[in-house]
């Protein structure tokens, strides 16, 4: 499906390389530039390429620049301003490759009081709330293993970003930088979560509900869903 497409993954952590690895298996030609004398103890390498480059050099950095020329994604994982301390301007990058798609792939995004904050999976799903929404009803929060911050609401949403911005070169023929913070992302995935606790379907307190494991009340809610369904059907 994505046969043609030149990708260029900056390494980095798991939610970055993730992506690149999704748009590698759809047949997009990824290449993945390492740093010198790094461990690369990445598991989602599958179906790219590498190559090693010092982007600290001149030299290296004029190799990358030449590969960026030729690509139609970048995808970027540092933190706020680390691209820009490369020399990888993003504004430079894309007057040099105008249908070239960066895709920023951060946990708090490019701006604000966070961005530039280091961070995990665990801190982007507690500052969005959604950590809250895990565990049962007599303790704290559970911790959930890093897939719903780094890979759901990161890599997913920024594949969906990286789709839609070629839907849109297509049209436009220009590319564009899109801004995936795990942050949104993850509180975006939680909207029919949100829904339901708006319109009365759950209740704030977790580990209590039909679909986070309160068993004692599954019939009543289960009922008072059906009744829901059926009277929304009616009204359709």
């Amino acid at each position: 499906m994505l046969q043609g497409l030149l990708v260029i993954e900056l390494a980095g952590l798991a939610p970055a390389p993730f992506a690149g690895m999704i748009l590698s298996d759809f047949g997009a030609t990824v290449v993945r530039v390492d740093k010198p004398n790094s461990s690369n103890s990445d598991f989602l390498t599958r179906g790219k390429k590498s190559i090693c480059i010092d982007m600290k050099t001149d030299k290296g950095k004029q190799l990358v620049l030449k590969l960026i020329d030729k690509a139609d994604v970048l995808i970027d994982p540092f933190r706020p301003g680390v691209l820009e301390s490369l020399g990888l301007i993003p504004s430079m990058l894309m007057n040099r490759n105008p249908k070239l798609i960066i895709a920023r792939l951060t946990g708090y995004g490019q701006e604000g009081p966070l961005s530039k904050k280091a961070g995990h999976d665990i801190n982007y799903i507690a500052i969005s709330g959604i950590l809250s929404l895990f565990g049962p009803s007599n303790s704290a929060p559970a911790f959930p293993i890093n897939l719903l911050g780094d890979f759901a609401g990161g890599s997913l949403f920024c594949v969906i970003g990286i789709l839609l911005a070629i839907i849109s070169r297509s049209k436009t023929g220009k590319g564009t930088i899109i801004d995936a913070a795990m942050i949104d992302g993850v509180k975006y995935l939680a909207t029919f979560i949100i829904k339901m606790k708006q319109f009365g379907f759950m209740n704030d307190l977790r580990g209590t509900n039909l679909l986070d494991g309160g068993v004692i009340n599954f019939s009543n809610d289960r009922l008072h869903f059906i009744n829901y369904i059926k009277l929304k059907m009616v009204n359709i």
